[in-house]
């Protein structure tokens, strides 16, 4: 229903945000890391979730488009919601957390408030799972297509399949990657100066 809000930021609160867009306030649920980039009076820009439950509206907000989507993939699944997706996102990065699903550092999750070690190993499994099976946009696509279950052990490998987690189509993560000192920076690294990259 909304992509993204633009306007002055009117109020902030512990993971809420309201957004004054001519004359109204949208209340956004929001992470620590989206916070942190918002001052009252000035303007910004949160890319947006609609959740739709039955008793109520409730609209999420992030600074960036691959927060955001970090966000819709960890509703997805089962047994993890707003709020706890929320508390992951507010405890690291849409890097940070691509980089666990790759390499399965359950102990990356588990640091967010609320989030234990079983919904840790779900997190893990099911999107890895989703990654391998071509589920997760471009992560087929990424692998040959084969349709199998692969996961790179290489570190070029692994950054590939990171930020096709994070959304983003071989072409895209292949330029991204280019230039980059793939030996020397840690997979975490790569993954963030890939990103920058692909943003300016």
């Amino acid at each position: 229903m909304f992509y993204y809000l633009k306007g002055v930021v009117g109020h902030i609160a512990p993971n809420l945000a309201v957004i004054d867009c001519g004359g109204v306030g949208y209340a956004c649920r929001t992470t620590s890391y989206t916070l942190s980039s918002l001052q009252v009076g000035e303007q910004a820009k949160l890319y947006t979730h609609l959740n739709v439950r039955e008793d109520a509206m409730e609209l999420y907000g992030f600074a960036s488009e691959n927060e955001c989507s970090c966000f819709r993939m960890l509703i997805g699944v089962s047994g993890v919601g707003p709020k706890a997706a929320l508390s992951i996102l507010s405890s690291t990065t849409p890097e940070g957390l691509a980089t666990a699903i790759i390499t399965g550092q359950e102990k990356a999750l588990t640091v967010a408030p609320g989030i234990g070690k079983k919904i840790a190993q779900r997190i893990i499994l099911e999107l890895k799972d989703k990654l391998a099976k071509g589920q997760l946009p471009a992560a087929e696509e990424s692998f040959g297509g084969s349709g199998v279950t692969v996961i790179p052990q290489d570190k070029t490998s692994e950054a590939s399949a990171a930020l096709a987690v994070l959304g983003y189509n071989p072409a895209e993560i292949s330029a991204a990657l280019k230039g980059l000192d793939l030996d020397a920076l840690p997979l975490e690294e790569i993954v963030r100066q890939a990103l920058r990259k692909m943003v300016k």
